[in-house]
């Protein structure tokens, strides 16, 4: 499998720097693009060449679908898995002009994603009523 060159990730950069300035940085064989610490794009090479994929939220996903977007899939022990990430539409890679609504898009996954809870995987521990210890103790038998 190909390298993704520095130059495609900066060239991917400028297509999204209307949502801020972006950095590509390298990250599992593909690059990450974030802007403000938040990663908008990663890109990825999954066997049709390097492609941008943009992050997306839930609600995204009819939008991107109807723009001939593909949805970020790969194979991992026999089972296909997929992220939030959608192929750039094929018009928005030639101008950042083109690009611009779909890096707002992106952007705003983003934000949604850190600002979610993380109750799934977060573990929770049971807060105890005022005055109670971690260790309770049995209260003795009242005398009658």
């Amino acid at each position: 499998m190909a390298g993704i060159d520095r130059e495609f990730a900066d060239y991917c950069c400028e297509l999204l720097s209307s949502v801020g300035p972006c950095a590509a940085r390298r990250m599992f064989g593909g690059w990450g693009i974030s802007t403000d610490g938040l990663t908008v794009a990663i890109l990825a090479n999954l066997g049709g060449g390097a492609t941008l994929w943009l992050k997306s939220a839930p609600g995204d996903a009819q939008r991107y679908t109807n723009a001939g977007c593909q949805r970020f899939e790969y194979a991992a022990k026999d089972k296909t898995m997929s992220m939030n990430y959608y192929s750039a539409p094929a018009d928005a890679m030639e101008s950042q002009p083109l690009m611009a609504p779909w890096a707002r898009l992106a952007l705003e996954a983003a934000l949604l994603a850190r600002n979610k809870p993380a109750a799934k995987n977060a573990r929770r521990t049971p807060k105890l009523p005022e005055g109670n210890t971690a260790t309770r103790r049995r209260a003795a038998p009242k005398a009658s």
